[in-house]
């Protein structure tokens, strides 16, 4: 087993659902196979708790908030100082970062990408179109598939109007860090435009600027939607409320194995 595969497979004990289902566990063998009941009870009630809190939409949007506010969104962010300078010079690139995919030929093109992966490629199409002359770049490797992420996107892409001669892929990384390394000799020195998904934005920032590149954020894909209006969910614990949950802890615990290797 590869280091990737391994370090994959460790950071998600520490994801929130199999977490809390390791410490009921836990509680469950001191009730059933042991006489410390008392422990039992009390680890038992640590799990319900945390997954009940990990669960409501309250907690999962503050705790999530924090990265998909890093920047702001592309389009309103014309006044600041690093997009007023892209507008000086024509952007070149345009670099979509994958997500994820299911290669499955039984079900339609768009829905083969995975749906954080479909709505950076929507758009980087969208800003693609707004700066004629740009190249659209899309990048992602083979990690759980045969196929690229940067296939499938390059597909979806073309299927969506995009000229074949203004797609460039890079089908060779498995994760974000090889995706700064990989692309840095194709944008060298250039300023780009960075898409993916708002929560992983920060991160992605940190390790294309450690590796001398100038990326303009465009974040999208954000799943904190402040509303006014009372909505059911906020009562109940339910999955999208953990899913969100669940994306905060695994940028948070990329930026700490990214910061304890002192890569940014």
């Amino acid at each position: 087993m590869d280091a990737f595969i391994l370090k994959k497979i460790v950071s998600r004990l520490f994801f929130p659902l199999p977490l809390c289902l390791e410490i009921l566990l836990v509680g469950l063998f001191l009730l059933w196979f042991t006489k410390k009941h008392k422990s039992g009870r009390i680890v038992t009630t640590v799990g319900t708790v945390l997954l009940l809190l990990l669960s409501y939409d309250r907690f999962s949007d503050d705790f999530l908030r924090g990265l998909e506010r890093s920047y702001r969104p592309f389009s309103l962010a014309a006044t600041d100082e690093l997009q007023v300078r892209s507008h000086e010079t024509p952007v070149k690139w345009i670099v979509v970062l994958g997500g994820g995919h299911s290669a499955d030929p039984n079900i339609p093109l768009s829905s083969q990408l995975d749906h954080s992966t479909m709505v950076r490629l929507v758009e980087g199409v969208l800003l693609y179109r707004q700066n004629p002359g740009s190249k659209l770049i899309v990048s992602g490797g083979r990690v759980d598939s045969s196929v690229s992420d940067a296939e499938v996107m390059s597909n979806v892409a073309l299927a969506m109007g995009v000229s074949h001669q203004d797609i460039i892929l890079e089908d060779q990384s498995r994760d974000t860090e090889d995706e700064a390394r990989l692309l840095r000799p194709l944008v060298q020195n250039d300023t780009f435009v960075l898409v993916t998904s708002a929560s992983h934005m920060f991160r992605s920032m940190r390790l294309f600027e450690s590796y001398g590149m100038h990326p303009l954020p465009a974040p999208t894909d954000y799943l904190v939607r402040d509303t006014d209006t009372f909505s059911p969910d906020s009562v109940f614990p339910e999955p999208g409320a953990l899913a969100k949950t669940t994306r905060a802890v695994y940028e948070y615990l990329g930026l700490a194995w990214l910061k304890l290797r002192g890569v940014i």
